[in-house]
């Protein structure tokens, strides 16, 4: 869905060989396959930097620029721009430019969402909002949209009836579920930073696509703790990132775009999101794969 909506802004939006400034930072791997396949042409600065993306106006590609791209949420650990400050500065930098915001996992977590700092167009996934699966959710311009309209004309393109309503019911309880879910992470970061479980050395709240608890273990059993969750009540892998099916907690590893960065944490720390659980159920299961993934090892 969030995927579908990206790719329908860009197939309306640019052609094969155009030029889109990116973060210098690993590229979220479904939209790096859409920029691949379209033949786009990267060019990389660091958005935290503005003396960086200066240098990239004032040169002869940055004044050619089409499109930039912005990811709301963290690309990588130290990720800190503030949209509030970063969109305003990239429409006066690249005045010529449309600026796109993928607002995947931002959407009601966040004061605001790309348009409403400026940028030309937000997209994100309803499906990830505990829609239905396979919406998107574009908002944009009247001549963005009217061309995607254009190419989708067909009726497998467009959402309608149960579908948009039944994403628009989702939307109005999503808020509260956040909201009680927040509180879980609270409660399991306090108690095990209070020693609750001797092996973890430390716990962190990420805003990580999704408010989720980074666990850091003092020994390397993390790929063991993994493993042994899913027979103690977790899910080992996500379905859309809080979807309608996820409600058990989510033991899983940190990102990939983390990873990619710093790959000893595979060994050392993985990411646990409560999702419908309470805090009792998420340290439950965490003890006993501990204790599973030390008897194994």
């Amino acid at each position: 869905a969030g995927t579908g909506a990206i790719r329908a802004v860009y197939f309306a939006m640019v052609r094969p060989g155009d030029t889109v400034l990116v973060h210098e930072a690993p590229i979220y791997p479904t939209t790096a396959t859409l920029f691949d396949r379209m033949g786009l042409r990267l060019i990389r600065a660091d958005f935290h930097d503005p003396e960086a993306l200066r240098a990239v106006a004032d040169s002869d590609v940055g004044r050619q620029l089409r499109i930039v791209h912005v990811q709301h949420t963290r690309q990588q650990p130290e990720d800190r721009y503030d949209l509030a400050m970063l969109v305003p500065m990239l429409k006066e930098l690249f005045p010529q430019a449309r600026i796109v915001v993928d607002d995947n996992y931002a959407v009601l977590k966040t004061p605001k969402i790309g348009v409403e700092y400026g940028a030309d167009v937000s997209t994100f996934s309803l499906f990830k909002l505990m829609g239905p699966e396979g919406v998107g959710c574009i908002l944009g311009p009247q001549d963005v949209i009217s061309e995607i309209d254009r190419q989708n004309y067909s009726g497998g393109g467009q959402v309608q009836g149960w579908q948009a309503l039944d994403a628009l019911r989702a939307m109005i309880a999503v808020p509260v579920l956040w909201a009680v879910q927040g509180k879980v992470v609270d409660e399991v970061a306090s108690r095990l930073n209070a020693g609750e479980i001797p092996e973890v050395e430390k716990c962190l709240i990420a805003n990580a696509q999704d408010r989720t608890l980074l666990i850091r273990f003092r020994e390397p059993i993390a790929r063991l703790v993994l493993e042994a969750a899913p027979s103690f009540g977790a899910i080992p892998h996500p379905v859309g990132a809080n979807s309608r099916y996820e409600i058990t907690p989510l033991f899983y590893r940190i990102s990939g775009t983390f990873l990619e960065r710093y790959p000893e944490l595979a060994d050392f720390m993985i990411r646990v999101n409560p999702l419908r659980a309470g805090a009792d159920t998420v340290i439950r299961i965490l003890r006993e794969a501990i204790k599973e993934a030390k008897r194994c090892s």
